[in-house]
């Protein structure tokens, strides 16, 4: 028999269940093979995955089978796996591969994924990778480098399509056919003036069914162009995208002149950037949290769980006011803590539905008040029937009509609150020009905590004592 015949088949990369992730027993099996010495086996399974999908399995692997993996992969890796990486993997794959054949593989790259790999670098490092770069590649990343984060000049592609109005639909076809500096994928062509400033836009398919005589300049439309500049924040470019359903959008500089474009896909990843970004800043927590070391993790986290024991401590100050009515109510130790959970919960879904809002532009001065009017009406209904239930079970538990009463006072008072908070506190730092994903729920947890327990224990001991 022979070894290829007792290869053991590596199973299907795509999951069952689910035909966009990895098949976790293809995982095990490369992992398994990998041990086994099926180099010549796992390299054509793993060359033929779609990049995506091959950054997805590098990433899951231990390190000593992403080591050998990478180095069956290196003749033929595809330089588009980079991009989709883990920032801490890819460092591993420009410190096994060196400088020389990782700037090959960021020369290959289209303008945009290039400036984005080589700006996630150190500083030393990136001033090896660029010194070993083609001067024409080199040049235009330094460019897009030069730009402020976040903004469209980062995220645009400096290849594209630009014709004069003047041309044929047969002489652009013609340029298009000889021209391989072109970029592999367009949808439109950006007409410009002799000062290459853009005029409009030709749709592809507008210049395929048009006669070969046909001037640009009959097929320009201008409603479908919507020019950003160079410094314009990435998410007012994806806001604009998803407002006019745009595919592709012609980037100017400060003068006007066409430097390069955004298509849907580099949007794409914005949107699934910051949404993500919003996630794991209300949690406290960062994206790199899952491959980093214990200890740097824990430094990041420490200061977002120092900000929680001073709310705590406030907290715990607040219920110390109310020592002496503690002591001859004990059932109020016991309640009390229901008051500032079901506020903080309460409030936080509002937070949660404020910072989408914002962050979606769907929030603006014409619908403000209407919301807040809103919120804090959801939040009176629910305080009246959490109060009715809460009174209820008071009264059936401690036998007690006047300590029910106060418990849903306190309840509608915290929930009616935990409504404003939650709008206003997102408002009130969006002004400021502070993240409401990353501030908004510290702020929030310490107000109602706070207040809830101040009106519970305030209102029994009024009432009660």
């Amino acid at each position: 028999m022979s070894d290829h015949e007792t290869l053991k088949p590596v199973r299907g990369p795509l999951h069952g269940e689910d035909a966009f992730a990895l098949n976790p027993e293809f995982v095990q099996d490369v992992v398994a093979a990998l041990e086994e010495g099926r180099d010549d086996y796992v390299r054509d399974q793993v060359l033929t995955l779609h990049y995506a999908d091959a950054a997805d399995l590098i990433d899951q692997l231990p390190r000593e089978p992403r080591e050998r993996l990478l180095d069956l992969m290196r003749p033929g890796f595809n330089p588009e796996i980079l991009p989709e990486l883990d920032d801490r993997i890819r460092d591993e794959v420009l410190e096994r591969y060196g400088y020389a054949d990782f700037a090959s593989l960021v020369a290959e790259l289209d303008s945009d994924d290039a400036v984005y790999l080589v700006d996630q670098l150190d500083e030393a490092e990136r001033a090896h990778v660029l010194a070993r770069l083609p001067a024409e590649e080199r040049t235009v990343i330094e460019q897009g480098l030069a730009f402020p984060e976040y903004t469209a000049g980062r995220l645009m592609q400096r290849e594209l399509v630009a014709v004069p109005a003047y041309w044929t639909v047969g002489e652009t076809i013609d340029y298009l056919r000889a021209n391989a500096s072109l970029p592999e994928d367009f949808y439109v062509l950006f007409v410009v003036d002799p000062r290459h400033r853009p005029q409009g836009i030709v749709r592809l398919s507008a210049l395929l069914r048009s006669p070969r005589a046909t001037r640009l300049q009959g097929l320009v439309t201008e409603e479908d162009m919507v020019v950003m500049n160079v410094t314009m924040d990435q998410e007012e470019v994806a806001y604009l995208f998803r407002q006019r359903d745009l595919l592709s959008s012609p980037v100017v500089d400060a003068s006007g002149r066409l430097v390069g474009r955004i298509t849907i896909d580099d949007v794409v990843d914005v949107i699934d950037e910051e949404a993500e970004d919003d996630m794991l800043k209300m949690a406290k927590v960062g994206e790199a949290d899952l491959y980093a070391p214990a200890f740097s993790t824990a430094g990041r986290r420490i200061r977002w769980l120092a900000i929680t024991l001073l709310n705590t401590i406030l907290a715990s100050f607040v219920i110390s006011r109310f020592e002496a009515t503690l002591e001859q109510i004990v059932a109020l130790a016991i309640l009390m803590p229901i008051v500032a959970a079901m506020g903080g919960n309460a409030g936080m879904q509002v937070v949660t539905v404020m910072v989408r809002a914002l962050a979606t532009k769907e929030l603006g001065p014409g619908n403000m008040s209407r919301v807040i009017g809103k919120e804090l009406a959801v939040g009176a209904i629910n305080g009246v029937v959490f109060a009715a239930v809460l009174g209820t079970v008071a009264f059936l538990w401690f036998g007690r009509l006047d300590l029910g009463i106060v418990l849903s006072a306190a309840m509608i008072f915290n929930m009616v609150w935990a409504g404003m908070a939650g709008t206003l506190i997102p408002l009130t730092l969006a002004k400021m020009k502070i993240d409401p994903a990353l501030a908004a729920g510290p702020f929030l947890t310490t107000t109602t905590d706070v207040l809830g327990f101040f009106a519970f224990l305030g209102l029994a001991t009024l009432f009660l004592i």
